[in-house]
């Protein structure tokens, strides 16, 4: 846990919605508070004004009792990763000063073992479900492959951390497990844009985005790129990603969207940050840690298509250095946070 010391001044301000606990990432968990309000009561907002000192790190015993292997260095190093990266860029990070419940809905709640897993799409997040599907369907299923993987994406299979009152909420987020499984930026990003903008069965995806990203960045489209959008190419999707007018029009697609927007790293303290790089060692671990391991393992992933950091690099070849750089800027905390070097084919001076 980090040491902190500092001042917190409170002030009022209208605002609709209910606030729920934005606990700050490393902090001791009895050194934030909540508040809450409906649409006819002022909200309370704070703001935070903390000099933070590294005055001690320690392991928490549970790991240490159950991997005395080493393991727990690691994970312990990753939490302390995104901490301090949240503390660097705090201008950044605190943009946001307090979650709402909408805020919430990528974390998927396990009432039985007491867990609470932050998908990410396009980092292993349907076996996870799966494996999420098991773990609350109290015997229903026992392999995570038998779930037909469309099952693991019905919203009503699985419970969310936005359906809970403001009470609940923060009851969970102090008391639950919490982990999530992160990706290199990138190479994440391509895997979104084959899945979606290259696959004739994503039609509905072509229709939503596709139509709209050739109408804006292809001169001279055909009638039936305009009517169909199913073949966008990566540069165009990379022009749509970095133009401030997709900003303006809302929150990216969770597909593309930046791990720090859908899982608030910075605001919630999670327990385990699991990565692609090691999905199933690290997958494997937290259920040993949560007491299931002997009878539940994480699906093995061998799948001959997966996005690679060769395959990635090839893609940003024809992508342009300015270009380049705007897309660093948009996903650059996800890059901090989780450690990942900047790539080495990127141009961005």
């Amino acid at each position: 846990d980090l040491t902190w010391r500092g001042t917190v001044t409170l002030r009022q301000r209208e605002a609709g919605g209910s606030a729920v606990d934005a606990e700050p990432s490393g902090w001791p968990r009895s050194a934030y508070f909540s508040a809450s309000a409906n649409s006819h009561h002022p909200t309370l907002h704070y703001s935070l004004h903390c000099e933070y000192e590294m005055l001690e790190t320690h392991i928490d015993d549970r790991w240490l009792d159950l991997d005395p292997s080493g393991a727990a260095v690691l994970h312990q190093a990753r939490r302390d990763q995104v901490v301090e990266s949240c503390r660097v860029n705090s201008a950044f990070s605190r943009k946001r000063r307090v979650l709402t419940p909408g805020d919430l809905k990528h974390l998927v709640v396990d009432e039985d073992h007491e867990l609470i897993y932050c998908y990410v799409p396009k980092v292993a997040c349907t076996n996870w479900k799966r494996v999420m599907m098991v773990l609350t369907g109290r015997g229903k299923y026992s392999d995570p492959m038998e779930i037909p993987s469309n099952q693991a994406h019905v919203p009503s299979n699985l419970k969310t951390l936005n359906q809970y009152s403001i009470a609940e909420i923060n009851h969970r987020l102090k008391n639950y497990f919490k982990f999530l499984f992160v990706r290199e930026p990138f190479e994440r990003l391509v895997s979104a844009y084959r899945n979606k903008f290259t696959l004739k069965y994503n039609s509905s995806f072509h229709k939503r985005f596709g139509t709209r990203i050739i109408r804006r960045y292809r001169k001279n489209a055909t009638q039936d790129a305009l009517i169909n959008g199913a073949d966008v190419k990566f540069k165009e999707f990379i022009e749509y990603l970095v133009d401030p007018a997709t900003q303006r029009d809302g929150p990216l697609n969770e597909h593309w969207q930046t791990v720090y927007q859908l899982c608030h790293p910075c605001h919630i303290h999670y327990d385990m940050v699991g990565k692609y790089d090691t999905l199933e060692e690290d997958a494997n671990y937290i259920l040993r840690l949560v007491g299931v391991g002997d009878s539940l393992r994480f699906p093995s992933y061998a799948k001959s298509t997966r996005t690679t950091d060769a395959m990635t690099a090839q893609f940003f070849s024809n992508i342009s250095s300015q270009q380049q750089v705007q897309l660093y800027q948009l996903y650059k905390m996800d890059f901090l946070m989780f450690n990942y070097s900047i790539p080495s084919y990127l141009k961005l001076d």
